[in-house]
């Protein structure tokens, strides 16, 4: 039995009546970036504080959540301050220090590798001339000149982006209070004949953010603290800088491997002072990549996630590209869970598989073990 609707004038006019509205939703939104910036990023934050307060609730055996997220925030501020506390003057040290490699690098007559001495000669010369002080004195000169703004006009960008990041702050607060009831209210959003489906694509969507988002951050921590105590035993400048910057990468597939370059034209400079060679150092560096990368690879991401999001590397890639060209740096975060949980959804109702069967719908539907063990 055929049971397509027909394409009549009042369902033709209600089609574009709902696209003119998710054209014009679309609109506000970009209009309103600026403005629901700060919101978003407070529900991110919520979102990954909640089994923290969770936690808090069912150890203390709380009712409401006032006291768990008060215990939340100043557990996450205490622990924000220490490394702040403790890695900061490190980290001030490493920049002290790579800024007198680069000033004794401008004296030195080592021989730069890769580098022909006709061409490093008059390189150190023209480097040594340049006054960095004046350059970005000339440069904020310029900028405030080209931006015709006033002191005043300054002043109030300023206050308004601080206000900005208070007002995410509040947010964060009244979110992680009332978190509960704020997604029980989005459901009610939905309108009713539509619920059975959209909290089904809700709750995959939650289930695969929580395995892999959070586990990802937590597999990303591990790999900062791998990098940093690796480059500091090999000893090259800016170790803590340059671990710390793994780590955040790490959050997107692949690109972990892009702080090579940083980390070669360190090993540059150093070896350019003299006091170390380009070539073993380096080679120490790509050591502490390749230990630390099947710590990370072989032994966490299966005890953490439980398994791998089963995709090719050229869809990863596609679906790095695509997601981050849509949302920026969030969007090549969440790439592989959504894309992954897309191609869930293609198989089950376009194709017709039962979603069991492929990799990457086990990713979603399973417990945390993989499909039929």
């Amino acid at each position: 039995m055929n049971t397509s609707r027909p394409f009549t004038f009042d369902r033709v006019v209600r089609i574009l009546a709902g696209l003119a509205m998710l054209a014009g939703a679309v609109w506000m939104i970009n209009k309103l970036r600026n403005v629901l910036l700060p919101f978003c990023l407070a529900c991110l934050i919520a979102y990954l504080l909640e089994p923290l307060v969770e936690l808090h609730r069912r150890r203390l055996r709380l009712k409401g959540r006032v006291i768990a997220v008060a215990l939340t925030l100043l557990e996450v501020t205490v622990v924000i301050g220490l490394l702040w506390y403790f890695i900061m003057p490190s980290v001030l040290s490493e920049i002290d220090q790579i800024g007198e490699l680069i000033k004794n690098s401008q004296t030195s007559n080592v021989a730069v590798p890769f580098v022909p001495e006709n061409i490093a000669g008059p390189l150190r010369r023209w480097i040594s001339s340049i006054d960095m002080t004046d350059i970005l004195k000339s440069i904020q000169m310029e900028s405030l000149l080209s931006s015709g703004t006033t002191f005043i006009a300054s002043t109030i960008d300023f206050l308004l982006h601080t206000l900005e990041w208070l007002l995410t702050f509040i947010y964060v607060i009244f979110i992680m209070i009332d978190y509960n009831s704020l997604m029980s209210g989005f459901r009610m959003l939905v309108p009713k004949r539509y619920r059975s489906m959209a909290y089904k694509v809700c709750d995959d969507i939650k289930d695969s953010m929580n395995r892999y988002f959070r586990s990802q951050a937590l597999i990303a921590l591990c790999a900062a603290v791998f990098y940093c105590i690796g480059f500091s035993i090999v000893g090259i400048p800016l170790a803590i800088v340059l671990g710390v910057l793994v780590g955040v990468l790490y959050l997107i597939p692949y690109f972990q491997y892009i702080t090579l370059i940083p980390v070669a034209l360190v090993c540059l400079i150093d070896s350019m002072t003299g006091t170390a060679q380009f070539w073993p150092e380096l080679g120490q560096c790509i050591l502490v990549y390749v230990v630390s990368q099947c710590i990370c690879d072989y032994v966490l991401t299966p005890k953490i996630m439980g398994h791998a999001m089963g995709l090719n590397p050229a869809i990863i890639l596609l679906s790095l590209s695509v997601w981050g060209s849509l949302m920026g740096i969030i969007g090549m975060i969440i790439a592989l869970p959504m894309t992954t949980l897309l191609l869930a959804y293609y198989h089950e109702y376009v194709v017709g598989d039962r979603p069991a069967k492929t990799d990457a719908s086990r990713t979603i539907h399973d417990d945390g073990t993989q499909a039929g063990s």
